[in-house]
């Protein structure tokens, strides 16, 4: 396989007769996204490798021809139903932007909901299974769902934590940290416990994602402060005050210390998982 993995142009389509085709007048070919839609379900049950196009047209009902003339060959076909399924899964960050409020926890809170749902889909769980399965063997799979995935989430959620959080009147210092964290903390839990066989109801999952929001927001901020402290420690339309500074990196260095110890855990569960 290449080296890399760069972003398609749409695929030279032919216009395949029905002798060509295989499937007879007046049957219409499987579309592209059907077809794609179908090789990464094969692509995730076998493997890279163990995946051939006779069974990627059979599970399809198309000729083998039609899959060639498409797509040329299966490395191109892989690239190709790997890049939909991860422009199909992220969510836009218009969709996060409008989630906002005045209230950065109920903010977060939504932005927590909205992508730990999109995660939690059945074309999520798919995505992550296939990164995770081919991507200590071809890096670049993986490389390429964070540029065009995950990383342009972190990218707003920094910029979000610039804006609203500003300890002591100035921008947070460590936001783009701030916005790993919050993956990691807020999103990270449900996705990994199902991959790992554990059955979550809707319930769960929402008591996980409004216990990880006030954990990860609250370590942001001195516990010690007041009400009236805290409110003004997130920037909103009114600005904020000063803070104890020193409180501020206590606690985030004790958040830092869970994640990490979280990370491991999570790590060693994975590991354990792999070896059985």
């Amino acid at each position: 396989m290449d080296s890399q993995i760069e972003p398609l142009s749409a695929p030279d389509v032919a216009q395949e007769s029905p002798s060509r085709s295989g499937r007879g007048p007046g049957r219409p070919t499987l579309s592209n996204e059907a077809l794609l839609d179908k090789a990464l379900d094969i692509f995730l049950e076998k493997g890279f490798e163990g995946t051939s196009i006779d069974a990627i047209t059979a599970a399809a009902g198309v000729a083998k021809r039609t899959v060639y003339l498409r797509y040329g060959d299966k490395t191109t076909l892989f690239r190709a139903a790997l890049e939909r399924a991860i422009e199909e899964w992220i969510v836009p960050v218009e969709t996060l932007q409008a989630a906002e409020s005045d209230d950065l926890e109920e903010t977060l809170l939504r932005i927590g909901q909205i992508l730990v749902a999109n995660i939690m889909t059945r074309a999520g769980l798919r995505l992550l299974r296939i990164t995770n399965a081919e991507s200590v063997r071809m890096p670049e799979i993986g490389a390429y769902a964070y540029r065009h995935g995950t990383g342009r989430t972190l990218v707003y959620l920094a910029d979000l934590f610039r804006r609203r959080v500003k300890p002591g009147g100035r921008e947070l210092a460590d936001a783009d940290e701030a916005a790993l964290a919050f993956l990691n903390l807020v999103v990270g839990g449900p996705p990994s416990m199902a991959l790992s066989g554990v059955e979550l109801d809707q319930a769960e999952i929402d008591r996980h994602t409004r216990s990880a929001v006030s954990l990860f927001l609250h370590g942001l901020l001195p516990r010690e402060a007041s009400g009236e402290e805290r409110e003004t420690a997130l920037a909103g339309p009114c600005g904020a005050e000063a803070q104890d500074l020193r409180t501020l990196e206590a606690e985030n260095r004790r958040l830092r210390t869970l994640l990490v110890e979280a990370m491991l855990e999570a790590a060693a569960l994975k590991e354990g998982r792999s070896s059985d």
